[in-house]
């Protein structure tokens, strides 16, 4: 029993998350600008796929539409994604904003 509980995955985030698929870009620690495709968001946080070799710590800032360049750190980063936690949580009436332009498709 104690096997299975430690092969078993958990997923402990408060906030869920939104499935999205939206092309954007970043600027990278370095500076240099990162192409970007969101899978999901949350008010929190997101996850994205990148080509930039990016490591945990690393912090970026995300073009969000309607909100500009949002500061994120990146918590992980697997096989060209990554999972980043936003600066800052995005306002509840904000995140709505985002969420349906991101889903249209509008940046």
């Amino acid at each position: 029993m104690a096997i299975r509980a430690a092969l078993a995955f958990r997923d402990d985030r408060a906030a869920t998350r939104d499935e999205v698929h939206y092309r954007t870009r970043a600027t990278g620690p370095d500076k240099r600008p990162l192409e970007l495709l969101l899978v999901n968001i949350s008010a929190q946080g997101l996850m994205a796929r990148c080509d930039a070799p990016l490591a945990p710590g690393d912090r970026i800032a995300v073009t969000l539409p309607g909100l500009g360049a949002v500061p994120a750190e990146v918590r992980w980063a697997l096989g060209g994604r990554i999972g980043c936690e936003l600066a800052s949580k995005i306002a509840v009436a904000d995140y709505y904003d985002l969420l349906a332009a991101l889903l249209k498709g509008k940046g």
